[in-house]
């Protein structure tokens, strides 16, 4: 069954069967198309941490798959972000507003396709991030995101969760000339998007956010 608009579900990040992010969002909408969400600034997120409280970014890899670590829960202060998943595609594509909801930017994250599941009390979107992805700005100038974050990794292929890195840059070219002619999702839909005024950051999931894994 489709996603009720306006649910709190959660979007979770997974290094192979490892929770390692997941913030809450709202369902925009869920069909054929694809499923939308809305996470917006001050949403709870549980994300994985070293002993530190440090994510893997503050380090190098080798360091990170080496060190112990918890799961916390803590607060989302990123942008405020529209999420899409296409139906079936290896990648999502993010709208990213600054604080008054003005569109800033597009963002695409080459992914494993997201897998929807329901349990009743709790929902999600589960995927892995294959940590290679894209900006586009309004004007449609683009660019690579962390490429070299991508490439280091690849050389501990037994702790690395990407296994094909040729079919994630694949993904990626694969978008490029969609972008350059402005293409949907890139021709300006939903850069004015507004989000209910009910619309109140959700409660944190303190019971059923750890199941496992959904897989195709």
């Amino acid at each position: 069954m489709p996603l009720r608009p306006g649910r709190p579900v959660l979007h979770r990040h997974f290094t192979r069967d490892t929770l390692v992010w997941a913030p809450l969002t709202r369902v925009v909408s869920d069909d054929e198309q694809g499923t939308r969400l809305w996470l917006a600034t001050g949403s709870p997120v549980i994300r994985q941490v070293n002993e530190d409280g440090q994510g893997p970014r503050g380090m190098p890899f080798e360091r990170w798959i080496a060190e112990p670590k918890k799961i916390i829960h803590d607060v989302y202060r990123g942008p405020s972000t529209l999420k899409f998943h296409p139906r079936g595609a290896a990648y999502s594509v993010w709208w990213l507003f600054d604080p008054e909801l003005r569109f800033r930017a597009w963002y695409v994250n080459l992914e494993e396709p997201g897998i929807t599941w329901d349990d009743g009390a709790v929902a999600g979107v589960d995927l892995t991030d294959q940590d290679l992805d894209m900006w586009i700005w309004p004007d449609r100038r683009w660019g690579w995101k962390d490429e070299d974050e991508f490439e280091e990794r690849l050389a501990h292929p037994d702790s690395y969760w990407v296994s094909d890195p040729d079919a994630v840059w694949a993904q990626g070219h694969a978008i490029v000339p969609v972008i350059e002619a402005g293409e949907w999702p890139f021709d300006g839909t939903w850069t004015d998007f507004r989000p209910p005024d009910e619309w109140t950051i959700p409660e944190p999931v303190t019971e059923g956010w750890d199941r496992p894994r959904e897989r195709a």
